[in-house]
């Protein structure tokens, strides 16, 4: 049973309301409110007769309005001015029961509604049948071509609450198949003209032991003509269960679009209802819905504004709802908050990604050397030795330098040099005057050698004395073996310039050298690549700049030293020199790595 409070004009009927499970408020209510409120301002009142169309045999039940028997007024029951009611018929709990309804049934009953002020009576005609479908008191029309449905409209049976089933027939032929819902509403298929005729609901229910058949029957019609008004179930197409984020604080809109039918129906009826509660009872709550049309169709458009989302709106059931007096529907929103967590993460990410890479480029800048050498070592694990048929990492030749320099040239060439690349990382070198043996042949001997040699490391000493290219051995005396030199010079340079191997490498110890009093060879190759420099040891070095300056010098030696001994192949060796470039280039030593 539903509970309403006394309907006034202009206002809604809001508290002591019964909310049905689906949030929709039920229309039997409203009307019985309009009735009391029109029974507060007239004394005596009587309602024009309502006629329930039934067959013999058959449950049925009429319906005071309770509501204002609820208030404390006496309810009577009688047919044609008597209170004698005909066999067969009983009052419980203020209805009429005809348990079933005979022949003799036939005619008018009253209820009337009385208290000390006022008194309402409502009157309703029986007329019963002797067929087993009986005849429909109202009409229905369906477009061709468009779908519909059909109503029960057995309100006071399913209130039983009892176990029934429902079934549907035509002309008093059974319908198949069918689709009905829980409230015995029967979906048509597209209407054709094939469709019209008599629609009964049965519903087979037991009461007190016994089985009993309750029936309504309506008449179909199937119209040509789309513009003729059609009473359908509403419909919430949208939405049906979703889920809209949004900002504690912020305002927001709610959109609900229902399908009415093919016309306009005064009696529809579309609200909001949040947490079971009318928007009304809440602040900051506007509701409001329009009629739209689309494609000769009917659809209700109602929008919820919030102007200010509270902690209470979220995750509560808020729904749209429709109803007219075919039936109901609802449509169900849940409010949740914006989850804010993704983003931060995103900027957490981004701004983590940032400091990576300028923390990458800032050590390939200060490490960039260390970097690339221990590139190099990571590689001997992946790719196979590639054979070159050399022997020697390296020949190092001693341009003759000056008297007061040989001695600091000479230990570099013969035990500084040795001692770091040959002990410490394994590098083979041929080194005049230390692998030599004498009474070889002297230019096959060279020759051979050097061409043997991976690359030809050539030792520069401060201010050197003028040697041309060509100059004989007799224009200097103050180094025996200075026309070896130059021949082994003369011989590497040459393959270099024609045959890119061996690569050559400068070394300049001691301080400037003038290259302008240097053969062109190697001026140009001053020029191309650079050259390394090796400060020896001094009175006035600190140790640990020396210390420094001696690891820069080795680690730069060996980025440019034996990339071959390494055992790499050919990709390899390209990718490295791109990396050896590249630093060369950034750190100004002006030494180029040009070819493997």
């Amino acid at each position: 049973m539903c509970s309403c409070q006394l309907f006034e004009p202009g206002n809604h009927i809001t508290s002591s309301q019964t909310i049905q499970k689906d949030g929709v408020l039920s229309r039997s209510c409203e009307v019985e409110s309009r009735l009391q409120y029109r029974s507060k301002h007239t004394r005596d009142h009587s309602v024009e007769t309502e006629t329930h169309h039934v067959s013999a045999g058959h449950l049925l039940l009429l319906t005071c309005h309770l509501l204002v028997a609820a208030h404390g007024a006496n309810v009577t029951w009688s047919r044609a001015g008597r209170l004698e009611l005909p066999g067969g018929a009983e009052v419980r709990d203020r209805l009429l029961w005809f348990l079933p309804v005979q022949a003799s049934h036939n005619g008018t009953y009253t209820c009337e509604i009385r208290d000390e002020t006022r008194s309402l009576k409502l009157n309703f005609g029986v007329s019963v049948s002797t067929g087993q479908c009986p005849d429909p008191p109202e009409n229905i029309s369906v477009p061709q071509g468009v779908r519909g449905g059909l109503p029960c409209k057995q309100k006071e049976i399913f209130r039983l609450n009892k176990t029934r089933s429902i079934r549907w027939m035509k002309d008093c032929r059974p319908v198949e198949p069918i689709s009905v819902d829980e409230s015995g509403y029967l979906r048509l298929p597209v209407a054709s003209e094939e469709d019209g005729g008599k629609y009964t609901c049965l519903v087979d229910i037991s009461l007190d032991g016994r089985k009993y058949t309750a029936a309504r029957s309506i008449q179909l019609t199937i119209k040509r003509d789309l513009t003729d008004a059609v009473l359908a179930k509403p419909e919430v197409m949208f939405p049906r269960r979703q889920v809209v984020v949004v900002e504690v604080g912020k305002a927001a809109e709610l959109k609900c679009l229902a399908y009415i039918g093919f016309g306009e129906d005064p009696d529809i009826v579309m609200y909001w209802t949040v947490d079971g509660k009318f928007v009304e009872e809440y602040e900051g709550l506007v509701e409001s819905w329009k009629y739209t049309h689309n494609r000769g169709r009917v659809y209700g458009l109602s929008t919820l504004s919030i102007s200010k989302v509270l902690p209470l709106f979220l995750n509560v059931s808020i729904h749209c709802n429709i109803m007219n007096r075919v039936g109901r529907n609802a449509g169900l929103v849940l409010l949740q908050e914006a989850d804010h967590s993704k983003f931060y993460t995103s900027v957490a990410f981004c701004l983590t990604a940032v400091f990576a890479t300028l923390a990458l480029a800032a050590t390939s800048l200060f490490f960039k050397v260390e970097v690339l050498l221990t590139y190099r070592k990571l590689l001997r694990h992946f790719y196979k030795q590639a054979p070159d048929g050399k022997i020697y990492d390296g020949y190092v030749s001693v341009l003759c330098p000056d008297t007061l320099s040989s001695a600091e040239t000479v230990n570099f060439a013969l035990r500084i040099l040795p001692g770091e690349l040959e002990k410490k990382h394994g590098y083979s070198l041929y080194i005049r005057g230390r692998d030599d043996c004498p009474g070889d042949a002297f230019h096959e001997v060279i020759a051979a050698t050097v061409r043997q040699c991976r690359r030809l490391i050539i030792i520069l000493s401060a201010d050197p004395k003028s040697l041309a290219e060509g100059t004989t051995e007799e224009a200097s005396t103050q180094c025996d073996d200075r026309s070896q030199l130059c021949y082994e010079q003369k011989i590497g340079l040459y393959d270099a310039l024609t045959q890119n191997e061996p690569r050559v490498i400068l070394l300049e110890i001691g301080g400037p050298v003038d290259y302008s009093r240097l053969p062109e060879s190697l001026r140009y190759y001053k020029r191309k690549q650079g050259a390394l420099k090796w400060k020896p040891a001094s009175l006035g070095t600190h140790n640990f700049a020396k210390s420094h300056s001696d690891r820069r010098f080795w680690k730069n030696l060996r980025l440019d030293d034996c990339i071959s001994s390494l055992g790499l192949n050919i990709q390899a060796t390209k990718n490295i020199a791109l990396f050896s470039g590249s630093f060369r280039q950034t750190h100004s030593l002006q030494y180029r790595n040009e070819t493997v």
